[in-house]
């Protein structure tokens, strides 16, 4: 058995193509959220975010392919769907109530990446193929990308749920 086909790298590659598309579904959930904020407070937010989020999603490809494997193109239509079923029940994104929700679905999704590359630097001593990317700096990245959505999100919840 080759070592690309060793289950611990076939988990790899799985487990790559996972987070490769929840950063679709939270692409998608940007867009809609950017189309639907062109120029008002929310507009620059959304923007950067999604600027940092490509670049994660374009390591995260390129980890992909270092690893032998191909993007699941399965994985990347059931988090397109899944992100579509969400925007309909999210509806409007100009209620507050309704950005709250959006905005935790982003930071969810955060924290799955910033686990993602905690647990990528984990292994890399293991993972040739992993050796030589900073997992440490993505990490902060990604915490601080929460951090920011966070602040929105708990303002989101003052203006949501005031009196």
């Amino acid at each position: 058995m080759s070592r690309e086909e060793s289950p611990g790298h076939e988990r790899l590659q799985l487990y790559l193509n996972d987070h490769l598309a929840g950063s679709f579904a939270a692409m998608e959930l940007i867009d809609n959220l950017i189309s639907g904020h062109p120029q008002d407070r929310f507009g620059k937010f959304f923007r950067d975010l999604r600027n940092e989020i490509h670049a994660d999603q374009e390591k995260l490809r390129n980890l992909i392919q270092k690893v032998g494997a191909e993007e699941s193109a399965v994985r990347k239509a059931g988090a397109w769907l899944a992100e579509k079923f969400g925007r309909a029940k999210l509806g409007d994104a100009d209620d507050s109530a309704e950005l709250l929700e959006a905005l935790e679905g982003l930071a969810l999704g955060i924290t799955g990446k910033r686990l993602l590359w905690r647990s990528l630097a984990t292994i890399s001593a293991n993972f040739p193929e992993l050796q030589g990317t900073n997992f440490n700096v993505l990490e902060e990245r990604a915490q601080d990308q929460f951090s920011r959505v966070e602040d929105l999100r708990m303002d989101m919840t003052r203006e949501a749920f005031q009196n």
